[in-house]
């Protein structure tokens, strides 16, 4: 027989009802059975064959859904904080790239790095969100850009959720960038290597969803429908990089190919958010790479509002545009760059975000849901967005289990 959990004493944000704030219950309580939600609800309308068990009282403390990173890229080699240095004494992106920086450097790094190298080298960025109350994470690959390294970056990714109690996703990014050694050849590396590389990264049971970067520095929409029709062929969901730095149309395309969520989205259009409504495809806001890059472009956060487009937030964890490895930080400034109010930021790592990487299972408090919770020494769930550099976090529970 399955052990049975209950927890009380506790403020409660459900994000179910979206007609109440957070979907709170100021004294609630929450039954757990064995990786399960079973019972949530009020002490007063506590079912009488829950009165004998013995339960654990929260003295007040508030529970959310556990945090999920819906957009990371915390598996590479190397760093780029010299890079960054140089940048700040003025030396321009092109000089950089010239002398072999910028993302080139991080493939080459990458390639150099071992399976165990890269390993070693996520887990500590994958702790440090896990101390915050991350239980659920996607990994891109992307920095390998040729089939090994990016299938190892995929097997670092698996062997992450073998090694920590965290839920791990997938997705395959080949269409990250255009390697050195085919230069000028977009094509041919998509023909080459990505669409190759994709249907051996799904034979190995490595890939949860594909993504692809659609931009005038990475890859046309055209290319881009190339990787997601090899990826509907092998019934693996899309997703994509979309109107980071200009408006190529790539969330539109995502929408059409019934894409779980366009990401970044900064130079999104009304017609690009109307598309995306009716295919029901979740906005990712990134303000991490915003911030970093200093970019003066916000997303369409009012248009998306209008259109109730579902806005998840993660941190885009990577070494160049957003070495952020927190999920609290990234509320934070998804209020303050974006004028998202904390109600949105929290949705946007809870409910959104387990939208954004098709997961039906987690990011709400209810019954039938896994058990994978947040509880935190605040008094109400505007302080997770509005502290900076403070981790309230006082217990993590994933799967039932604390």
């Amino acid at each position: 027989m399955i052990g049975k959990t209950i927890l009380c004493g506790a403020k409660i944000a459900t994000q179910t009802n979206q007609q109440t704030p957070y979907g709170l219950i100021d004294d609630g309580v929450l039954v757990m059975s064995g990786e399960q939600i079973e019972w949530v609800g009020s002490k007063a309308d506590l079912p009488e064959g829950y009165l004998s068990i013995v339960s654990e009282n929260l003295g007040g403390c508030l529970v959310t859904p556990g945090l999920i990173d819906c957009h990371t890229h915390v598996v590479f080699g190397g760093d780029r904080a010299r890079e960054f240095e140089m940048r700040l004494n003025g030396v321009g992106y092109e000089e950089i790239a010239r002398d072999g920086g910028g993302i080139n450097s991080t493939v080459l790094a990458t390639r150099k790095a071992s399976l165990e190298q890269l390993i070693d080298g996520a887990l500590p960025r994958v702790d440090a969100m896990i101390a915050e109350g991350l239980t659920t994470i996607e990994i891109k690959s992307g920095y390998g850009l040729e089939r090994e390294t990016e299938l190892n970056m995929l097997r670092a990714a698996r062997e992450i959720g073998n090694r920590r109690p965290v839920t791990v996703r997938t997705t395959y990014l080949g269409a990250h960038a255009t390697p050195p050694e085919y230069k000028n050849r977009d094509e041919a590396y998509i023909e080459d290597v990505v669409i190759p590389t994709l249907q051996a990264g799904h034979e190995e049971n490595l890939v949860d969803g594909v993504d692809g970067f659609c931009e005038g520095i990475a890859f046309q929409p055209e290319q881009i429908a190339r990787v997601f029709d090899a990826a509907k062929a092998l019934g693996l969901p899309v997703k994509l990089h979309a109107e980071q730095l200009s408006n190529l149309g790539g969330a539109k395309l995502a929408a059409s190919y019934g894409a779980l969520s366009a990401d970044h989205i900064e130079y999104l259009d009304e017609d690009g958010v109307v598309a995306m409504a009716a295919g029901g495809t979740t906005g990712v806001i990134l303000p991490g790479a915003f911030y970093t890059l200093r970019e003066t472009q916000p997303p369409p956060v009012d248009l998306l509002r209008k259109y109730k487009v579902p806005m998840a937030l993660a941190s885009d964890c990577n070494p160049g545009s957003s070495p952020l490895t927190s999920l609290l930080l990234t509320m934070n400034m998804g209020c303050t760059l974006f004028r998202m109010t904390p109600e949105e930021t929290l949705a946007g790592v809870t409910r959104n975000a387990a939208r954004a990487l098709g997961l039906k299972d987690r990011g709400v408090i209810a019954a039938g849901q896994r058990a994978d919770l947040a509880i935190w020494d605040v008094e109400h769930p505007a302080e997770l967005s509005y502290r900076i550099g403070f981790n309230p976090l006082n217990k993590r529970i994933f799967g039932g289990q604390a």
